[in-house]
């Protein structure tokens, strides 16, 4: 666990039962077995700190051209009201917002921003403002996938000015291609980004 104050912001990356569940159409090795426990630690730490937790979720329509079958680089997973879009039932709830995103059939990997999947254009989730109106100055990050959506996620907190770590023990890799999570870190690293080991 860390040490959270009340300046801190633990973003809790789409721990969602297709990515965190064996069964799940996008499962993260590790993810139910080591990253959800984790996780849940530092949630208990940020919370009795009073940190401000939250978490964000994947939700995606149906049809989306973020999907393959739409002619997008991934299966249909996180589709809205589904057992593949809820919460990994492991997964530790505290009282915080929850940001989803990707509904309007968006790219969601960052929590802070969704992208058009043709034109590239970006738009702000809400997070950042969220963080910003409770006071919260530092950015921690976990969950799921480091080399997707955590990565986006932390770089985009970065470029919003925020003071950003990413938890090591609290994130995993989809590794599609070898190495995928460790080529993840250097982009983290490069940005200014803590690895908390």
């Amino acid at each position: 666990m860390r040490d959270y104050d009340r300046g801190d912001g633990l973003v809790i990356v789409d721990v969602q039962n297709d990515f965190a569940d064996p069964a799940g159409a996008l499962y993260v090795p590790e993810a139910d077995t080591r990253v959800v426990p984790a996780v849940n630690r530092e949630v208990a730490a940020a919370a009795a700190a009073g940190a401000g937790v939250f978490y964000s979720q994947d939700w995606h329509p149906p049809r989306t051209p973020h999907f393959d079958v739409d002619g997008g680089p991934w299966p249909v997973h996180c589709v809205a009201g589904t057992w593949g879009a809820e919460f990994h039932p492991g997964l530790a709830r505290a009282d915080g917002p929850v940001i989803r995103k990707g509904t309007g059939g968006e790219d969601g990997y960052s929590a802070f921003t969704t992208a058009d999947p043709q034109s590239g254009e970006t738009a702000p989730t809400g997070l950042a403002d969220l963080l910003r109106q409770s006071g919260r100055g530092r950015v921690v990050v976990a969950g799921l996938a480091l080399d997707f959506c955590v990565k986006e996620t932390a770089l985009d907190a970065a470029a919003a000015g925020f003071d950003v770590a990413v938890i090591l023990e609290a994130v995993a890799a989809v590794n599609l291609r070898p190495s995928d999570g460790d080529r993840a870190l250097a982009v983290l690293i490069q940005a200014g980004v803590t690895i908390l080991r």
